[in-house]
């Protein structure tokens, strides 16, 4: 059977539930639409909030050609086959409109694929309609986006999504045979988390759970057995966001490449964009394993800057590989703990003055009230060290970095401990 959610997809703009600000007799998009010319758009707002719904009932409002492709499983060949149908339907029929190309999740197309799109937008062979949770002024490329008009839809409130549910129990071919009573929905709207999709897919499943026959009580206890039961549910902007998220870099810093590679899949098969997870694994090589194996941060910022230009599905790969390597680095906090101790005596300390010895003195008057006096030039010393005092006499002798017990790190206090051992008690 045909999914819940695809059965009662609207068809038109009275069906069409939420985002008055945008479909409203009056608003913007609705004066657009009335007028048969639109210009090329990006939908960006959570997940199941109406903006693929939106999209096809545009094309179907001005009677235009209407295209559709996924950034997950797309390619420039896939754009390019579109552009080169919608060229020849406009050659063929010269007076019809231009054809409607929806892009769903258009974030995850890389720079090269959002560039393939330029030139028919800019022509005007297409109409391009992009869908995205990202915003779109990191995810997608400046001339792109400056021939794109933004609408923003918003999350669901609560009201609208039981509207929804009431809608879909009365109007529903199967739905409509069932006896149901929603006793308590908290569940099931906490579990959707916002996401008219989510929302009518869980609720089917529970629907058929329950059982067929007699009136199907629906409550927050069964809701939640049936889901942990049956769904994997990955929220990307919910608490699931922070949970997964969360085991994920526990999972590296304690040095488990298997569950680290389980939460890398659950946030891939729940559509977590991948830029995040990349950009988490530059912070946590940093952070979690830092001088221990400099390499870490080397391999993390270069991941993160392939996956932004390779995209998906190939991408995983690369995040993979990275999500090992940092899993099986040796691990130091050093420098993070560093600097937060670093940050702590600034708060307790404020400004204090800069030693005269190592203030810059591009002044006469500058040299003459002391600047720079007594500094000595480390490369004119042995081991090209010369011992300056560079903290504020009030601080002096303070140590913020103490290296790890880890191979490289005790190089590190072997290095530090012959040249300031006595002042920082290496």
């Amino acid at each position: 059977m045909i999914p819940l959610a695809e059965r009662m997809r609207p068809q038109t703009l009275a069906q069409f539930v939420g985002q008055e600000h945008l479909v409203a007799p009056n608003s913007v998009l609705n004066k657009l639409i009335s007028s048969g010319e639109i210009p090329s758009m990006i939908f960006w707002g959570p997940p199941g909030v109406g903006k693929t719904t939106l999209a096809s009932i545009i094309s179907k409002m001005l009677d235009r050609p209407f295209f559709t492709l996924s950034a997950i499983n797309s390619g420039v060949k896939d754009v390019r086959e579109v552009i080169e149908k919608a060229s020849t339907h406009r050659n063929e029929f010269p007076k019809s409109k231009n054809a409607i190309l929806f892009i769903d999740e258009i974030h995850r197309f890389n720079k090269a694929q959002q560039d393939s799109l330029l030139g028919a937008v800019e022509r005007g062979i297409i109409t391009l309609i992009g869908a995205t949770t990202e915003n779109p002024s990191f995810e997608v490329i400046s001339p792109l986006l400056s021939r794109c008009q933004v609408f923003i839809m918003k999350e669901l409130p609560r009201e609208t999504l039981l509207q929804l549910l009431k809608r879909v129990m009365s109007e529903d071919e199967f739905l409509k045979t069932k006896n149901i009573t929603i006793k308590e929905d908290e569940a099931l709207l906490r579990l959707s988390g916002g996401d008219a999709r989510k929302l009518l897919n869980l609720f089917e499943l529970v629907v058929n759970a329950i059982g067929e026959s007699g009136t199907l009580i629906i409550t927050n206890k069964n809701v939640q057995e049936i889901a942990q039961q049956k769904l994997a549910i990955y929220d990307k902007s919910g608490e699931q966001h922070y949970d997964i998220i969360s085991a994920f870099i526990k999972s590296i810093r304690g040095s488990d490449p298997n569950a680290a590679l389980y939460w890398l899949a659950r946030m891939i098969k729940g559509g977590e964009n991948l830029r995040f997870i990349a950009r988490r694994m530059v912070i946590l090589a940093s952070e979690d394993i830092g001088n221990a194996n400099p390499t870490a941060l080397v391999l993390a910022t270069t991941c993160f800057q392939a996956v932004d230009v390779i995209g998906y599905p190939e991408s995983r790969i690369i995040l993979a590989q990275t999500v090992t390597y940092l899993a099986c680095s040796s691990k130091s906090n050093a420098s993070y703990m560093a600097i937060e101790d670093a940050l702590k005596l600034v708060d307790e300390t404020g400004d204090l003055p800069v030693p005269l010895n190592v203030r810059n003195a591009p002044t006469k008057l500058m040299k003459e009230l002391g600047y720079g006096d007594n500094y000595q030039y480390d490369h004119s010393h042995d081991n090209n060290f010369a011992g300056n005092e560079f903290l504020p006499e009030k601080i002096a002798g303070t140590k913020f970095f103490e290296p790890g017990n880890t191979t490289r790190e005790n190089e590190l206090r072997e290095f530090l401990k012959k040249r300031w051992g006595k002042k920082y008690g290496y």
